[in-house]
């Protein structure tokens, strides 16, 4: 149905050269986020989560909130999907790809529920009807059409005065213990470099071949 044999590209744009690195991997990732943001990337904080349910792989788009020293924070139904996933196996990936910057950062770690408070706080800056949303919304469940759930947001907008946050929905921190920077370069020797946790806690990095 597809032959996409000769479709291909020949990257170019950048380098990543091993002098300068930094010690810590989160600070080339802030680096790198900022290009991508100061190039006018759409939605450079768009990230695909992998999780694994019962040995089955799972992956989908979600959006990135903050990036800190201890990981990554995004936001989500506890009872969906990635929820149920992680509440049984916390070990996900993340991936983001900025194409025109032709770059790729892939992150392993272990997701972990933010504090309650830190949640309650990012809830409460969301617009009015996002927060509804996601009351209302049971999140990956079958439901019998769209116009039953938007029916039941203008519901909860006009009769409940409760717009706060529901204990089912909250933050999860990925704390990364692999970080690999991808580097579109020529003729397809691009340059890789991974970060890994050590037995002691500190970061190692190394080159990878392509």
């Amino acid at each position: 149905m597809l032959d996409l044999n000769d479709k291909r590209n020949n990257y170019h744009r950048s380098v990543l050269e091993d002098a300068g690195l930094p010690a810590d991997p989160l600070e080339l990732f802030a680096q790198w986020y900022n290009q991508a943001e100061n190039a006018g990337i759409y939605d450079a904080n768009a990230m695909v989560l992998s999780t694994v349910l019962d040995n089955a792989p799972s992956s989908r788009v979600v959006l990135l909130k903050e990036a800190t020293y201890k990981g990554f924070v995004f936001f989500t139904n506890y009872q969906s999907a990635k929820g149920l996933a992680i509440a049984q196996n916390p070990l996900v990936a993340l991936n983001f790809y900025w194409r025109e910057a032709e770059k790729q950062v892939r992150i392993e770690g272990r997701a972990e529920k933010i504090p309650e408070d830190e949640s309650d706080a990012y809830f409460n800056s969301r617009p009015l009807q996002s927060r509804i949303s996601a009351i209302v919304s049971p999140q990956s469940k079958s439901i019998s059409s769209r116009d039953d759930l938007v029916m039941a947001a203008e519901k909860h907008a006009k009769e409940s005065g409760n717009i706060n946050r529901p204990a089912h929905w909250g933050g999860y921190c990925v704390v990364p213990h692999m970080i690999e920077f991808w580097q579109g370069r020529p003729d397809r020797l691009h340059d890789r470099i991974r970060y890994s946790v050590s037995a002691d806690k500190n970061w190692v990095l190394g080159r990878l071949a392509p």
